[in-house]
């Protein structure tokens, strides 16, 4: 994503936001991480070495009411914890986020980008009557560090 802390003033100001500082903080670590799909508990920690008064509960209700507005999705990667991504109304004009590879032996998970599922949505619209606003693709095997092919 190519938004710097100017690009996420203005996405909340567009979103009728007011802007805080603890709301772009929140965003920035996101954005910062976004290999590591981070908790809402990581989330704080990152946060709270720049701003110390920060509370956990301010965390939660920011990443709620960022999540409302889309510019913050919430994750399962099957490990127990809900994890949070930089949304993707802040990522492109795309209708879909991107999707997870998850390795079954180190649990590393790789996002990959590539709307594979256009004509299956296609289909299900002409077919059905059922429009497709959103998907979660989660693939599960292994990582080539621990023995995936790379054919």
């Amino acid at each position: 994503m190519a938004l710097d802390r100017e690009g996420f003033k203005a996405l909340l100001r567009s979103r009728g936001l007011k802007v805080t500082n603890q709301r772009l903080l929140i965003l920035e670590a996101l954005n910062a991480c976004q290999d590591k799909h981070l908790t809402a508990e990581e989330i704080y920690e990152i946060v709270k070495a720049d701003c110390p008064e920060i509370g956990l509960a301010t965390v939660y209700r920011t990443i709620q009411l960022l999540l409302e507005l889309h510019l913050v999705d919430r994750i399962n990667l099957d490990d127990g914890f809900v994890r949070y991504e930089i949304g993707s109304a802040t990522e492109s004009e795309s209708k879909h986020r991107h999707h997870h590879l998850i390795c079954n032996k180190c649990g590393k998970v790789l996002s990959f980008q590539d709307d594979l599922l256009e004509e299956l949505e296609g289909k299900i619209m002409k077919t059905m009557g059922f429009w497709v606003v959103d998907h979660e693709v989660k693939l599960y095997g292994y990582c080539k560090e621990c023995g995936g092919k790379t054919d």
